[in-house]
């Protein structure tokens, strides 16, 4: 009985964690395409002209953010 109650309080933690990874996935990879492409896009969020730095940060933030949403899809949290 206590073995069934921890088996589904784990299920429940993984589907928490597997919906907060896409989410936040799903974020990073927005920020990381905001700083991808705001000087072709000109949306300027702050007050300097964007550098070659921001287009590193970008791609870093969108690899980041799919590497979050893949660690989502494969749910391998207890090892």
């Amino acid at each position: 009985m206590i073995e069934e109650f921890q088996e589904e309080q784990r299920k429940r933690v993984n589907r928490m964690r597997s919906i907060m990874d896409y989410a936040m996935g799903a974020l990073i990879l927005f920020i990381g395409l905001y700083f991808c492409l705001n000087k072709v896009l000109h949306i300027n969020v702050f007050n300097r002209q964007p550098s070659s730095m921001d287009v590193f940060i970008g791609i870093v933030f969108i690899f980041y953010g799919i590497w979050r949403m893949y660690r989502g899809y494969k749910k391998d949290y207890y090892r």
